[in-house]
């Protein structure tokens, strides 16, 4: 995959979620952007505009759901596709009520990181 100049924003509040998914998707060829939060998530996300967001359910302040929702009723951000990941075991119905593009089950390995997130962008939203 070519993911040179490509930006992803990662919402988690987990620290080591965060380093590792940086790594990997810094090794893939993205420049990423961490939040440990999503206060004034369609600041955060406006100021980025990047090609996809991987989005953490259990995020303060509001939680996933809410934030996806927001972002998803945002007209000038709509379109930028979420993958919601989570360790919850309802993650596939998280990610619809949150209204994400796709979704990502915690723990994952590297692998269906990278390929979730290449589907992703090959959609061509």
């Amino acid at each position: 995959m070519n993911a040179i100049l490509k930006q992803i924003v990662i919402f988690d509040d987990d620290p080591d979620i965060l380093s590792i998914c940086s790594y990997i998707l810094e090794e893939m060829g993205f420049i990423v952007h961490c939040f440990i939060d999503c206060i004034d998530i369609e600041v955060k996300v406006a100021a980025i505009l990047p090609d996809v967001i991987l989005m953490d359910n259990w995020i303060p302040d509001e939680g996933g759901i809410k934030a996806t929702q927001r972002l998803k009723k945002n007209e000038s951000l709509k379109k930028i596709p979420v993958i919601y990941f989570s360790a919850n075991s309802d993650i596939q119905q998280l990610s619809k009520q949150a209204g994400a593009d796709n979704y990502l089950a915690k723990p994952f390995n590297l692998e269906d990181l990278q390929a979730i997130i290449e589907h992703t962008l090959n959609i061509g939203y």
